[in-house]
């Protein structure tokens, strides 16, 4: 898996070597790739990995890696460029960067961070991959060879878990087309990655000797597991050099002690929570209560209440979310697990009336919305729930999730054009072009909608066909 990802990605591990200077290395991506191709590239590995169960589909873990990428992006060399953060379950520590701005992160990476510069560090670092547009270079070096190597690798990490031999047959495929022939070119963008990463990481308020720290640590979790390393691992290890370099970088800039903050604190023990069996959660968080062992106490009393909620001790749970509020300010996570807890309990009227206090302070807040639509249509409300799902659309633009919501709510009124409407613009947004189209298709043939509604989605329906031809003819060249 951890191979899989560095060849597709340029993953943290690649080899470093001590200078002072970058190369010029041009902009020869341009050539190759535009910033639409590499989206669609992108999306398309998006589409296969929304639909694995490796995606760790969690609204407030999603929410917060975005909301601290987005900081980060801020302070970076492409401050407009559109990113996509998510989470990948996976023990190991590790992220990586695909062509269009998205960039995944393991849950390996969440919890071994000791400080939320840290994690930030390796963001920032991913994030100069793609402003630097390194993939894209990469690309320009092989030429289309390489496409067809991103497509092949992208089949492989859905494949690793389940099929260790197909993920096998796809990364020699992969490695016949050329990219084992470019890890000396991307040491050049390791170099390039880490000096634009720390700065990035310097403007946005956080730790810069973070990033050394991590590299450190992460020297000695290669040593640990070197003989049992994948090749490239073993024979690309991270230097000393590299290390050296990062610490040349921070020590012309000044101290700064940076807490974490209570997102940081709460979306890790969620993590913590939602890992493995929910009985070895509960006891991991319990005996680090009992020894006063954490570094928020929040914190830990959430992730017990998560964890309790997975077991279904839903007393539990409400016992230990409001120990959580005693310890902290309020927060929107807080709000949304107590709606969870009742959702789970099964406790519809309780949840509906969590749901409207809540969202008088946390309007926009994803969890909640989608915990809070789910139950109004499982109550049969989906006019209330069309009226909250369609409202965040207005208010904050697309979500293949809160169109999902809309079209669940659609179908239960019997607005058969206005669902699949929904649907093609969730498949849309997935990268699915195809199935968008089709979905259009089978919504026009209801006849069901006034002249308005058809309309647009003739117009719509239009414009995925040319989208979708588009696409078709990137992929044959």
């Amino acid at each position: 898996m951890k191979l899989i990802y560095l060849l597709l990605a340029f993953g943290i591990f690649l080899p470093r070597v001590l200078a002072d200077g970058l190369p010029d290395l041009g902009d020869a991506s341009q050539a190759v790739l535009s910033p639409q191709e590499e989206r669609r590239i992108g999306e398309s590995v998006m589409s296969d990995i929304r639909g694995s169960s490796e995606l760790l589909d969690d609204a407030e873990v999603t929410d917060y890696l975005n909301s601290l990428g987005a900081r980060l992006v801020a302070s970076s060399e492409d401050p407009a460029r559109s990113f996509e953060f998510f989470v990948v379950k996976d023990a190991t520590l590790n992220a990586f960067a695909l062509p269009g701005g998205y960039i995944g992160v393991h849950t390996g990476l969440i919890l071994s961070a000791q400080s939320e510069s840290e994690l930030a560090s390796v963001l920032a670092h991913e994030i100069a991959h793609v402003t630097q547009h390194h993939l894209a270079r990469m690309i320009a070096g092989t030429q289309k060879n390489t496409v067809t190597s991103l497509a092949a690798l992208a089949v492989a990490i859905l494949a690793s878990r389940s099929n260790p031999q197909m993920a096998s047959a796809a990364m020699a495929t992969a490695q016949a087309t050329g990219i084992q022939s470019q890890l000396d070119y991307t040491r050049e963008h390791e170099r390039e990655a880490d000096r634009i990463g720390l700065q990035t990481l310097e403007r946005a308020g956080f730790d810069p000797r973070a990033m050394e720290n991590f590299f450190e640590r992460l020297q000695k979790y290669g040593r640990l597991y070197e003989n049992n390393a994948p090749v490239y691992l073993r024979t690309h290890p991270l230097t000393t050099e590299r290390i050296a370099d990062v610490q040349n970088r921070v020590e012309a800039l000044p101290y700064r002690q940076v807490p974490d903050s209570l997102d940081f604190q709460l979306a890790r023990a969620r993590v913590e929570a939602l890992q493995g069996d929910s009985t070895r959660a509960i006891k991991t968080f319990q005996s680090a209560l009992k020894e006063k062992k954490y570094s928020n106490e929040a914190a830990q009393h959430y992730g017990l209440a998560v964890a309790f909620m997975r077991g279904k001790d839903y007393a539990g749970a409400e016992k230990e979310l409001a120990l959580a509020r005693k310890a902290a300010a309020a927060h929107p996570m807080f709000d949304a697990l107590a709606v969870q807890i009742k959702v789970a309990a099964n406790l519809p009227d309780r949840a509906l009336d969590a749901c409207r206090s809540a969202l008088k302070h946390y309007p926009h807040y994803r969890a909640l919305i989608f915990a809070c639509a789910e139950t109004q249509l499982r109550e049969r409300q989906p006019d209330a729930a069309l009226a909250l799902v369609s409202g965040e659309l207005k208010a904050r633009g697309g979500d293949y999730r809160l169109y999902q919501l809309q079209a669940e709510a659609y179908a239960a009124l019997g607005k058969n054009l206005q669902q699949h409407m929904a649907l093609a613009e969730a498949y849309a947004l997935s990268g699915s072009l195809s199935e968008a189209v089709e979905q259009l298709q089978i919504g026009l043939k209801a006849r069901d909608g006034d002249f308005y509604h058809s309309s647009i989605a003739e117009a719509r329906l239009r414009q995925l066909r040319e989208l979708a031809k588009e696409a078709r003819k990137q992929a044959q060249h």
